[in-house]
This record gives C-alpha cells, sequence and structure tokens, in this order.
C-alpha cells in the first residue's frame, strides 16, 4: 500500500478568470495561488514523504516545491494535465457556443470522443495515469509520497479508481491547492479518506 498526498496546484490566471480551459498551457501562480501553496505546506507538515512527483508544468512544480518545502521533485510527463484542443484558454460557455456538438459528445462519452476535438480522450488520459500509479506501486509500497497534478487528470484518476463512469468525472471537485488523501494498493485500489481538505 502506498500512501498518496494528491494536490491540485494552486489558482493560476486562467484560474481567476472565468475559468478558462488550461491544459497544457504553461502558466504560473498567481499571489493567490502562491498564498495557497503555503497554507498546504502548513497542512502537510506532519507528513515524512519518501517521493515528492509533479506535472511538468510549472504551476503544479511550484506548487509542489512551496507545499513540500523541499526544491527535489521528481517531474513525470504523465502527470501533465489533459489534452483540451480547441478549447485551450477558452471559458467553457465560449467554446460551447461554438461547437455544442463536441461538447456533448465529451459529456456523454469522453472514452470515446477528444476534448476540444483533437485533445485526449478520458481512456488516453487513464491509460497513462496508470503506467504512473502502477510503477508507483512497484517503487513505493509502504511509504507515503506528494503528487502535484491537474483538476482534469486527478478527477479522472479518481473516478477510474472508484469504478465511476469516466462521463461523471466532473461530479468530484478538486479545489485549487487542497488535499485529497488516498491510499493505493495492488489488492483494494483506492481508499478515499480525505477529499479538499
Amino acid at each position: 500500500m502506498v500512501t498518496i498526498c494528491l494536490l491540485r496546484h494552486g489558482e493560476t490566471a486562467y484560474n481567476a478568470d472565468g475559468n478558462r480551459y488550461c491544459g497544457r498551457t504553461d502558466i504560473d501562480l498567481t499571489d493567490k495561488g502562491i498564498a495557497q501553496a503555503h497554507r498546504m505546506k502548513k497542512l502537510l507538515k506532519d507528513f515524512q514523504f519518501d517521493a515528492i512527483f509533479s506535472s511538468p508544468l510549472k504551476r503544479a512544480k511550484n506548487t509542489a516545491i512551496i507545499a513540500s518545502g523541499k526544491e527535489e521533485i521528481l517531474v513525470d510527463m504523465r502527470l501533465i494535465e489533459v489534452d483540451f484542443g480547441q478549447w485551450e484558454g477558452k471559458r467553457a460557455e465560449e467554446f460551447q457556443l461554438e461547437d455544442p456538438q463536441s461538447w456533448e459528445n465529451w459529456l456523454s462519452t469522453p472514452e470515446h470522443f477528444r476534448a476540444g476535438n483533437t485533445g485526449e480522450t478520458a481512456t488516453e488520459i487513464v491509460t497513462r495515469l496508470n503506467s504512473f500509479y502502477t510503477e508507483l506501486l512497484d517503487k513505493y509500497v509502504g511509504k507515503t509520497v506528494l503528487i502535484v497534478g491537474h483538476n482534469g487528470i486527478n478527477r479522472f484518476f479518481i473516478a477510474s479508481q472508484l469504478g465511476m463512469p469516466l462521463k461523471n468525472y466532473r461530479k468530484i471537485v478538486q479545489e485549487n491547492s487542497a488535499l485529497t488523501l488516498l491510499t493505493l494498493s495492488k489488492e483494494d485500489g483506492v481508499h478515499l479518506l480525505k477529499l479538499n481538505a
């Protein structure tokens, strides 16, 4: 079993500006996002991490550095945010008006349709996350790790591990720089202990 502190990065300018879709755009934290990461550092002070992982995007890396108080971050490309294709940088109400069918497709069957027509499918997302977490289980049994990722990938991982239909991933809310605490084992899968602490 591995104990995982799973974070979403702190607030970015895209989050603050009507929650624009920020997949692969590499923008940094706002002042509020930095403050959120410092709050998380206080919340995590009693944890001893055997490893700290982050998405390669600087909003996640900087959250990981601040929240852990350490510079030694293991960056893994499999933790990068969802490729949102043509939705990137837009608010939901904007792209829903431009192409309502692609949004309906994504909401109903994200396993088979690409986000923003040219992005990833939910199946591709979960496949790369399963690769990361399987490797984590092989290397860190009995350990505690911090993982800083993104809203989309974290929710897809949790939904898939809890046996939810992937189209329901949006029903899970993960706030900026909030703690999700879980355990993961080969025998029992995920046990979700805390959400948005």
